[in-house]
């Protein structure tokens, strides 16, 4: 049975930062905790957020890490309760809206956090009593402002996705003015994992024609544009259409991911260094070459509708296309470059088997695959 959803209410444009209140005031939040980190302070986003809400009384959170933790996520929930918060602001990239669905849960539900995770078989025990969110990202990489999951570092280390439809933000203001300040390297690997989440879903085995075709546009948008956004970090057109990649993306996999996700969920809570986008983008070209011989894939020619969505040859040029853009914006050659070492293989095989994204792949993959995709990539 398919399943298809599309709820989020989306506020798009340039300046769309100034219906922050007005957002607010549609969604019944009179008192909000706004999650933001220290870099979107420090780049006076979070101010502009604060000024937005035109004198709503409100509390701040601006300490989310990297990769938001159990304990960022009890730090701010802390807060949302003694300042009687009644919802949720999240200004940031997907660690700050991630870290803010992390607090929706645990200001609202009792338990340890890994209670609700999705293997653990905690999704249905996310109620709709959780705190209502408005999203407002500063990057454009997960997508996380529309979709219905969340990643968090529980306390025993393991890097787990949290999903409910419960969790998706009431409102998303989507304001690529926000993202112009994003250094290089951050906008290259932020949309690096936009264009992994709009592959890895197109190729995805599930029926859901509304993803692929949101999917296979988003490809286009964000590949075409990424260069550009990269380059010359205050390009309007570069930043609004790679920030719609990155938000099509999300609407979009809700149809699933696959190896790549698995892979650097895994890797990302053994070592929560390093970057997802950037794993993401070290992963792409082995995975794709290895969906190659997915029976959905070849069915559909999938692969050869997104190359003509790239601009590239044929479907099986894709792999070498990746490891050039990824050479041209500056990111890593490899996992070995990032500092990963073949010792980690077995843990990280270990954590892919058992993550939520590991069953959408087109192609299941075993242990064998996967000390594989990780030796290519390295």
């Amino acid at each position: 049975m398919a399943f298809i959803n599309y709820v989020t209410q989306i506020q798009f444009d340039f300046g769309a930062i100034q219906l922050l209140r007005q957002e607010c005031e549609r969604v019944g939040i009179a008192r909000p905790l706004i999650v933001s980190d220290p870099g979107v302070k420090a780049a006076g986003i979070l101010q502009t957020a604060v000024t937005a809400l035109g004198g709503l009384p409100h509390a701040v959170f601006d300490q989310t890490p990297s990769n938001p933790t159990e304990a960022a996520v009890r730090a701010a929930a802390e807060i949302y309760r003694a300042q009687g918060c009644d919802g949720l602001v999240a200004v940031g990239g997907g660690s700050a809206i991630d870290c803010a669905k992390g607090v929706a849960i645990a200001a609202t539900h009792d338990g340890p956090l890994s209670r609700y995770a999705t293997i653990e078989g905690g999704s249905p025990l996310i109620g709709a009593h959780v705190a209502p969110l408005i999203a407002v990202p500063t990057t454009s990489g997960t997508g996380s402002e529309v979709a219905r999951g969340a990643i968090i570092i529980v306390d025993d280390h393991r890097k787990l996705g949290f999903h409910s439809w419960h969790l998706v933000p009431r409102a998303a203001i989507c304001d690529p003015e926000l993202t112009y300040g994003l250094p290089p390297q951050l906008t290259a690997a932020t949309g690096m994992d936009a264009i992994a989440h709009c592959m890895e879903t197109f190729m995805a085995a599930a029926f859901n024609p509304p993803a692929d075709g949101i999917a296979l546009d988003g490809l286009a948008r964000g590949w075409a544009h990424i260069e550009r956004a990269t380059r010359q970090g205050s390009d309007a057109e570069a930043r609004r259409q790679l920030m719609s990649a990155s938000m099509q993306g999300a609407m979009a996999f809700q149809k699933g991911l696959g190896c790549v996700h698995s892979l650097s969920h895994s890797l990302g809570g053994i070592n929560p260094r390093l970057h997802h986008g950037t794993l993401n983008a070290m992963f792409l070209p082995a995975v794709v070459s290895f969906n190659a011989g997915a029976e959905s894939v070849q069915r559909e020619d999938r692969l050869n509708r997104m190359a003509h969505a790239m601009g590239v040859a044929s479907g099986s040029d894709i792999p070498a296309a990746i490891r050039d853009m990824n050479a041209r914006l500056g990111l890593p050659s490899g996992l070995a470059a990032m500092g990963v070492e073949r010792a980690q293989f077995a843990d990280v095989i270990a954590g892919a088997l058992k993550d939520h994204c590991h069953a959408s792949n087109p192609r299941l993959a075993s242990a064998q695959d996967y000390e594989q995709l990780l030796a290519s990539s390295l």
